[in-house]
């Protein structure tokens, strides 16, 4: 019933904030704007930037409501949501205008927010070797850089997922359903409330999101969803587990992760800057061969899906 609670608060505070704050960008002029000279931009009218904030209040309201006591690692997880908000928005800004804001302050902000994090204590201390039944802890500058890069890479491959209407926010919904589940199995009350904390912001924002959208979440809204993935992934499912059960998170982040992959790969195969964008990510693909949008966002999610229950039957085979 807690958890039943906390999912209607947050999709309520998002769900009722998000009208007036796409009102709010038509009068600032903060909005997303048709290029019919760019590919990715897919979209034929002015669409509102704003549902990031509506997001953010949303999960930080209703986590603060829930949170025992405001810890370090409280103090990190809003910390460094607000800096990728504030650079989010400056990414978003600039593009408003058709300009394209630098890659390294984006770079070096999501990886400050990453470090916050780390230092709070949330962290990939290692894993449980199913031969010994010894856990095996890493030294810490392995744990400092498998936990930074953990973070900068989900916060980066969800971001660079949001280029069709209800795609990343649908996929995140996905992924914190799985996160949720996971965090129930294994007794870890904390991550289970901020998984299913994100699963209410992200159903309600695809209320205005699903195509045809009436509302974009823009970088800042992106990179938001994907460093609290991130912070979930390593405070509940990395948490204990084996070598095997360490595919779990992947797994529940597999299309975005995998994608995304392959994209970075392609990029730096042909010398092109990672951060370049361009319509290589696989809902861009599959739009080429002839599917419609929609069709688009489907089969991702039911990809999304079957990466999830791969990964929950991992969690269940208790590997």
């Amino acid at each position: 019933m807690t958890y039943a609670v906390a999912f209607l608060i947050s999709f309520a505070i998002v769900y009722v904030l998000i009208p007036p704050l796409g009102k709010l960008a038509f009068r600032l002029d903060f909005v997303d704007k048709p290029r019919m000279d760019v590919e990715r931009k897919i979209h034929r009218q002015p669409i509102p930037l704003t549902a990031s904030y509506a997001i953010f209040i949303g999960f930080i309201a209703t986590y603060f409501i829930y949170a025992k006591g405001f810890t370090t690692q409280t103090f990190a997880i809003i910390a460094g949501s607000l800096l990728l908000l504030v650079i989010g928005t400056l990414d978003d800004w600039y593009k408003t205008n058709g300009k394209d804001f630098p890659a390294l302050p984006k770079m070096l902000v999501q990886v400050s927010a990453a470090v916050l994090v780390y230092a709070s204590g949330i962290k990939f201390h290692g894993f449980y070797n199913p031969l010994s039944d010894g856990f095996i802890n890493f030294p810490e500058w392995l744990q400092c850089m498998l936990t930074v890069l953990w973070i900068f890479g989900v916060t980066t491959v969800i971001n660079f997922s949001d280029g069709m209407d209800g795609l990343a926010g649908g996929l995140s919904a996905i992924s914190a359903v799985t996160l949720f589940v996971v965090a129930l199995a294994k007794g870890q009350g904390d991550s289970a409330m901020m998984a299913i904390i994100l699963v209410g912001v992200t159903v309600a924002y695809l209320r205005y999101n699903k195509p045809p959208a009436k509302v974009f979440m823009g970088d800042a809204g992106a990179t938001f969803l994907g460093f609290i993935l991130a912070v979930i992934a390593l405070d509940g499912a990395f948490k204990q587990a084996t070598v095997l059960s360490i595919f779990i998170p992947i797994l529940a982040l597999g299309v975005p992760i995998f994608d995304n992959i392959f994209v970075v790969l392609k990029r730096l195969v042909q010398g092109k800057p990672i951060y370049q964008a361009d319509a290589s990510q696989a809902h861009y693909r599959l739009l080429r061969t002839g599917l419609n949008p929609k069709q688009v966002v489907l089969f991702l999610y039911l990809i999304s899906s079957c990466f999830s229950l791969f990964s929950i039957i991992l969690l269940l085979l208790n590997v």
